[in-house]
């Protein structure tokens, strides 16, 4: 009986997937400039990267902005605790930040900042998928 329930528990831990990282998935984006994103957050070379996959006008309308594709969350690295660190992108000025990113459940921060990190703006983003 022992030696089947060893062997039920080795297929168990063996057939569940390898957990997905948290920061994963597609996230809505606050406005800015009148505007809207979902970004897809997905691995990228030891990182997690975010590329805007579909834009939105403010009142909610789809429409294909020229941002379509570009990286948004640049290189972010884990830090274990639900952080992540690397650069961002903000559309609006064309600039890249010192990104410092956290998640928690269907929440993510997302700030770029200057000043060696020491003053920071964010967005609060929301999982759509």
């Amino acid at each position: 009986m022992k030696r089947i329930l060893k062997t039920a528990i080795a297929l168990i831990a063996l057939a569940t997937p390898a957990l997905a990282d948290p920061s994963e998935g597609v996230w809505q984006t606050e406005v800015d400039d009148g505007a809207f994103a979902y970004v897809t957050i997905a691995p990228c070379a030891g990182a997690y990267c975010g590329v805007i996959s579909r834009t939105f006008r403010n009142g909610g309308e789809e429409y294909q902005s020229e941002n379509i594709g570009r990286q948004i969350v640049i290189d972010m690295v884990a830090a274990g605790d639900g952080t992540y660190k690397g650069q961002a992108w903000r559309p609006s000025n064309d600039k890249i930040y010192i990104g410092k990113m956290s998640v928690s459940g269907d929440s993510l921060v997302l700030k770029g900042c200057v000043a060696g990190g020491l003053i920071c703006v964010g967005q609060d983003w929301v999982r759509v998928q």
